[in-house]
């Protein structure tokens, strides 16, 4: 495992069961949202601190606009407040940090913050945060098959062969494979999140929800992720021979 996290994995996150988490509690669901605020820095920390190379979280989906608008408004002010608050922090580090997503959706004081913060710590050569908002896969994977596809019509129906390379350069340059994909929350599914990305990624869901998410359980799924046997489609390694030599 210690190699595998030299070599740097890239660990994404649905960061799922916040509001779940409050209601249990009797409390409102903007508590849990907060909670899930210091969550995220537990996470972002531990994953630094264990050198993870990219860290994907997926803070907002497409769909959540569908939720209450007094909700939406608290999970972007709490964005804010947490971009206000850590920016610098994140740059004293080395991280980088960096937004995907749609942005013509978002309110011009989201926006202001966002581009102070990827700009801050546009430098940053460790770990590198990625968080998703306003984000659908299908969207992101639609709008890059749309502009391959305008650059290759000169003489027809561009063909897979030169589609499917200019797909994967496009949509790994704002992000890139996935080696582990965590769920907290207790569902099992991906939500439109990183689907070209998660093609060979290892999946892991958890009970936990992501306010009580922390170092401890970031740990256990990386001891998890490291005891998995990835072939990407081939066989296994062949193990040595127990008598010596080769056969």
């Amino acid at each position: 495992m210690q190699s595998e996290l030299k070599q740097g994995l890239h660990v994404a996150i649905v960061m799922d069961g916040n509001g779940r988490w409050a209601t249990r509690r009797g409390l409102p669901r903007v508590a849990g949202h907060r909670a899930g605020v210091a969550a995220l820095r537990r996470v972002v920390e531990r994953a630094d601190e264990v050198g993870i190379r990219r860290l994907t979280l997926y803070a907002f989906s497409s769909d959540n606009w569908r939720r209450p608008a007094s909700e939406v408004e608290s999970i972007f002010w709490l964005l804010r407040a947490f971009l206000r608050l850590e920016t610098e922090k994140l740059r004293q580090r080395g991280a980088r940090l960096q937004f995907i997503g749609r942005r013509d959706r978002l309110e011009k004081r989201v926006l202001r913050e966002i581009d102070r913060a990827e700009w801050i710590t546009a430098a940053g050569r460790g770990l590198h945060l990625c968080v998703a908002i306003d984000y659908s896969s299908r969207d992101a994977i639609t709008r890059t098959a749309a502009d391959a596809a305008a650059a290759l019509c000169h003489g027809g129906p561009p063909s897979p062969c030169l589609l499917g390379p200019m797909l994967m350069q496009a949509l790994t340059v704002q992000s890139a494979d996935v080696d582990l994909l965590i769920r907290t929350g207790g569902e099992k599914r991906l939500s439109d999140f990183l689907l070209w990305e998660c093609a060979y990624a290892e999946l892991l869901f958890t009970d936990c929800m992501w306010p009580d998410f922390n170092s401890a359980a970031l740990d256990a799924a990386l001891a998890e992720f490291s005891g998995r046997d990835r072939r990407f489609g081939g066989l296994p390694a062949a193990a040595p021979s127990s008598m010596g030599g080769a056969r």
